[in-house]
């Protein structure tokens, strides 16, 4: 998109929000127009006075090209609400923003997702039952969506990265910034097996009035949201709220009657807003993702690198020693041996005999 850089100027500009980017999308031949009108113009897109004013101060401090070299500096991707790359549930949401800004990669897996939220004062019970949990609808294939905060965010990511699943964290400032600073390894992991995502240009500084816009996000690239443990005036319950306006599942775990840790998660069954959960079958029996785990097992049936598909060719149904493989294939016996182990852990080959191998189909 040509005028990328003044989608990204105008949503720096702030306060716009999506009905006020749909006049300006509308009235306007493309988005370089709309940063380069004066007031009567903006004036003329339907826009209120206020925000042409806005618009017309905060430009002048405002350098598109420079905002766009700080986002390429620091490899982050721009989507706008218009672009094949925009997350398709984010996009069924009312206040979905017209601006994502991503560093490491969305997937079409990505649409089986999870929001796993709750307080950053995790009990151990909360903090076992967030890592099962997580670590379960992993490995059935889902994608953990959460926050990055302290607590139960966090580990629900780590949960995920430990088992080699997805995750995607959702930040309440720009991609440059770190917010907790204590997470910055954490996050770089997050990139490497998932993704952060913000609706904030590079530059924004993390604001109290941000956290509970974040959460709509949350919620919105989920098909549920499951909340381990949260006080009633958790941020955690925001999410919730905004999951059940969003038409999402939202699922609750029960915890005792003494703790405040979970008095809102308690309070949400109790009202009927969420799904009491004892497992993680409960969740994906109810959103019907038992699909999810079989395209995930039959995507594990491939060969995942270049590596395991050039030493299938040197293997059929008759069996084959380990050493005559290794001429056929001109490699060195250790990447021979480690590659046919995981070859074997995915069913692919089968051990026949000493060091004899042979493919299973």
């Amino acid at each position: 998109m040509s005028d990328l850089k003044y989608w990204v100027a105008l949503d720096a500009i702030g306060g716009l929000g999506r009905v006020r980017f749909g006049l300006i999308e509308t009235f306007f031949p493309s988005m370089e127009d709309a940063w380069r009108a004066d007031r009567s113009e903006l004036r003329a897109a339907g826009l209120d006075e206020w925000t042409c004013r806005r618009i017309a101060e905060r430009r002048q401090r405002v350098d598109p090209d420079s905002l766009m070299a700080v986002v390429e500096e620091h490899g982050i991707h721009v989507y706008t609400w218009r672009d094949p790359g925009y997350p398709g549930p984010l996009a069924e949401i009312e206040d979905r923003p017209p601006v994502l800004f991503v560093k490491g990669q969305l997937t079409d897996s990505d649409r089986w997702s999870i929001a796993v939220v709750g307080t950053r004062r995790a009990t151990p019970y909360g903090r076992q039952v967030a890592e099962q949990m997580s670590t379960g609808l992993s490995r059935n294939g889902i994608t953990i969506v959460s926050g990055l905060a302290r607590g139960i965010d966090a580990i629900a990511h780590r949960a995920a990265l430990q088992c080699g699943g997805r995750t995607v964290a959702v930040l309440a400032c720009g991609l440059d910034m770190m917010y907790p600073p204590e997470h910055l390894r954490l996050a770089q992991a997050i990139t490497e097996q998932g993704a952060l995502v913000s609706e904030y240009p590079p530059g924004t500084e993390p604001r109290g009035e941000y956290f509970p816009r974040r959460n709509r996000i949350l919620s919105g690239l989920s098909l549920g949201v499951l909340v381990v443990e949260g006080d009633v005036k958790s941020g955690a319950l925001i999410t919730a709220r905004q999951a059940l306006e969003q038409n999402r599942e939202v699922f609750s775990v029960p915890g005792s009657i003494y703790s405040d840790a979970s008095r809102g998660t308690n309070s949400l069954i109790k009202d009927s807003a969420a799904k009491l959960v004892l497992s993680v079958d409960d969740i994906l029996e109810e959103l019907n993702l038992t699909m999810a785990a079989h395209q995930l097992e039959m995507k594990e049936l491939l060969p995942s690198d270049a590596s395991e598909s050039a030493l299938l060719e040197h293997l059929s149904l008759e069996p084959r020693h380990i050493d005559e493989v290794r001429r056929s294939a001109g490699l060195e016996i250790s990447e021979v041996s480690s590659t046919l182990a995981m070859l074997e852990l995915k069913g692919l080959v089968r051990q026949v005999g000493t060091m004899n191998y042979v493919r299973t189909h």
